[in-house]
């Protein structure tokens, strides 16, 4: 296998999730302005940062052996909870941040790596 093939499935959930946050703040946009589509978006990407960091550190571990897959993904697994509490942390004090817009775009973001269990099996 090639290291495109290792990671396609990888690449489709984060190309998944962008466009699970570009929907979500387009629908937002449609309906009431650029106002109400930074909270989704910016929550997307709060989802979505994270996800990219653990993708990336699992990526760098794949031709260490098994328990060095298994070191990365508990480390990985780690940061990317602390940086989901700090980009909440720093997020939640922007003054114009509607929280259940932002949960929305986030839940929306996270979301597809759940279907993509179903749908994109290789």
């Amino acid at each position: 296998m090639t290291a495109r093939n290792d990671f396609s499935t990888v690449r489709k959930v984060v190309f998944g999730q962008v466009l699970m946050a570009a929907l979500v703040a387009s629908g937002f946009l449609l309906i009431g302005g650029w106002k109400s589509a930074v909270s989704p978006l910016i929550g997307g990407f709060v989802a979505l940062l994270p996800n990219l960091y653990f993708a990336y550190k699992i990526y760098l571990a794949k031709d260490l052996g098994a328990q060095g897959i298994v070191n990365a993904f508990y480390a990985g697994e780690t940061v990317k909870l602390i940086l989901t509490v700090a980009l909440f942390s720093i997020v939640l004090q922007i003054p114009s941040v509607d929280f259940l817009t932002l949960m929305v775009g986030y839940i929306a973001v996270l979301s597809v790596f759940w279907f993509a269990l179903f749908l994109w099996r290789d």
